[in-house]
């Protein structure tokens, strides 16, 4: 087994690690009174991320590793990992991988999100960019985001409402 699938498979446990806290935090806000809004799109993000991990593979096996470009892409791999745990952390129970609003909770204004209102996208679109080419994967890296722009818009749409509508600002 290669370096570059291992990193893939790492990065497919960090989801799976994702989705325990995401579990563990909608139970919490469940529990508080939290509403689910936007279950449509769910179905959709789950396959495209998974499908992302599995195209980086099969493409990878197509394409040379060219050293500038994929110790660089590491480097923002590696980043963009940090910035969604950080962002994980920084919401503690109020962060999900749905989009679950617990009624009169304030809007999180520190850490990465007292810089940029969707931080933990931000690292969405640099992973879904870095991790394929990690490889030389472009092919990977723009259907990835040409497909994610609609989800991403849609996901911020819902998140936005559901947030204007139930929490202190």
């Amino acid at each position: 087994m290669n370096w570059y699938v291992v990193l893939v498979v790492l990065v497919g446990l960090e989801r799976v690690a994702e989705l325990v806290v995401s579990l563990r935090n909608a139970k919490w806000s469940f529990a508080q009174g939290g509403v689910e809004s936007g279950r449509g799109h769910y179905p959709f993000m789950v396959v495209l991320h998974t499908g992302l991990l599995v195209a980086c593979l099969v493409e990878s096996f197509q394409r040379p590793f060219i050293p500038a470009l994929g110790w660089t892409m590491f480097a923002l791999v590696v980043l963009s990992q940090a910035l969604r745990w950080w962002c994980i952390s920084v919401l503690g129970h109020q962060w999900n991988t749905r989009v679950i609003v617990v009624p009169g909770l304030h809007l999180v204004a520190r850490g990465p999100y007292k810089l940029l209102k969707h931080p933990n996208y931000v690292a969405v679109v640099i992973e879904g960019i870095a991790l394929p080419l990690v490889h030389t994967g472009w092919i990977t890296a723009v259907v990835f985001t040409l497909l994610n722009i609609p989800l991403l818009a849609v996901r911020i749409r819902t998140e936005e409402a559901a947030l204007n509508a139930a929490l202190v600002k």
